[in-house]
């Protein structure tokens, strides 16, 4: 995903608080996807050569898709953020499912796309998303009968080392027709790791197909097609640095096809689970950070430093509230900056992160039980109903 200027929001020009808001969690990792998901550890030795046709789901390859093309730009409000971000998307059928990352959707309050075909754009919302694997699948609203024309699919079980392929997508988040990088497959089976420079927060990739493919900012989301124009990857994320590489140099990096689309057929049958999120996302509407292990609570107890804090919801793990979106259910209650959040209905929180997953099991209108500690050390629960909230 890229950042686009915004001029009548604050904030414009791309730039990212360091803490960022978590209406549902903590938006941790988000500012580097934005920007363009710098890669810190690099592949694993001794890797298999061919690239590995298992998959969990059933793989459903959508018939009579369009070698090459089945391409939209996708646009992105993040109000709460007061900017604009832009990414891409691939095609999925004639009624306006559309493939993508979760990076290019997270934090989204707002989400149109483009056909790179037609020039029509359509507002769309999130249908779901699997935050893991950084797959989404979202719908173009009143695509049916738009002359809309999927994408061709191939078996990624099927790609080797050496394999030209070429990448396309909304590089530079400047829309229009595609942006055309071809290359070559250097390496498969690959695990990265993608960390926003803005906190310190990471995530960890795997599986991926390497590329030396000029993958850019804004490709996010696109296709990677074969010598046959069948789509065998979804762009994901280029190396650190990789816009001042010399040509061949840089590195990008997509998920395989059949995984993509395996999780893909998941959400459309709305078959949801501990990793993949349908429909709506649930919003308590707190910005948190890890607690602080170099500092002390006013009522003496330590603070468990790191992104997975201490055990349980205990003493010294936790979520800690940086502040509140005004009227949102946190808000509403007075949950206080300074609190650490140690338990969501009954389950221990030992850090943003689990704060983040405990939500995403929950969807908008459910009462739960909300645990926190005070700034002064005295614990309190109390009920409170989740609203509706971007995607995490």
């Amino acid at each position: 995903m890229h950042p686009v200027e915004d001029h009548g929001a604050p904030g414009s020009g791309g730039s990212r608080s360091a803490a960022g808001w978590l209406v549902l969690l903590a938006l941790a990792g988000l500012a580097a996807f934005l920007l363009a998901r710098p890669i810190l550890t690099g592949p694993v030795a001794g890797l298999p050569a061919v690239a590995q046709s298992s998959s969990p789901y059933t793989v459903h390859r959508p018939a009579g898709g369009v070698r090459g093309g089945g391409i939209v730009n996708v646009d992105t409000e993040l109000g709460y953020r007061g900017t604009l971000a832009a990414g891409t998307g691939i095609i999925l059928d004639r009624d306006g499912l559309v493939l993508t990352n979760n990076h290019v959707i997270q934090g989204a309050t707002a989400l149109k796309a483009t056909d790179t075909r037609t020039g029509r754009t359509f507002p769309a919302h999130v249908v779901g998303y699997d935050r893991s694997n950084d797959v989404a699948v979202i719908r173009l609203s009143g695509a049916k009968g738009a002359g809309l024309r999927p994408a061709a699919f191939g078996d990624s079980g099927k790609v080797s080392e050496g394999d030209a392929v070429t990448a396309k997508g909304n590089a530079g988040g400047k829309g229009g027709a595609p942006k055309i990088a071809q290359g070559r497959v250097t390496a498969l089976e690959q695990t990265v790791i993608a960390r926003d420079d803005s906190d310190g927060s990471s995530e960890r990739l795997s599986g991926l197909i390497e590329t030396d493919a000029a993958i850019r900012p804004g490709d996010s989301g696109g296709p990677l097609f074969n010598a046959s124009g069948e789509v065998v990857g979804m762009d994901t994320a280029a190396s650190a640095g990789f816009k001042m590489a010399k040509k061949g140099k840089g590195r990008g990096f997509a998920i395989p096809i059949n995984r993509a689309l395996g999780i893909a057929e998941q959400i459309r049958q709305g078959h949801g689970g501990a990793k993949i999120h349908i429909g709506r996302t649930a919003m308590l509407g707190v910005q948190v950070r890890p607690v602080d292990a170099g500092r002390t609570g006013s009522g003496g107890q330590s603070a468990d430093g790191g992104q997975s804090g201490g055990q349980g919801g205990g003493q010294g793990g936790g979520a800690e509230v940086a502040s509140t979106l005004p009227d949102t259910p946190a808000d509403r209650l007075d949950v206080p900056t300074g609190a650490v959040i140690t338990a969501l209905d009954g389950e221990p929180v030992d850090s943003p992160n689990t704060l983040t997953d405990l939500l995403l099991r929950h969807h908008p209108g459910d009462r739960v039980a909300l645990t926190y500690r005070m700034p002064g050390g005295q614990p309190v629960t109390q009920q409170i109903t989740l609203a509706s909230g971007p995607p995490q």
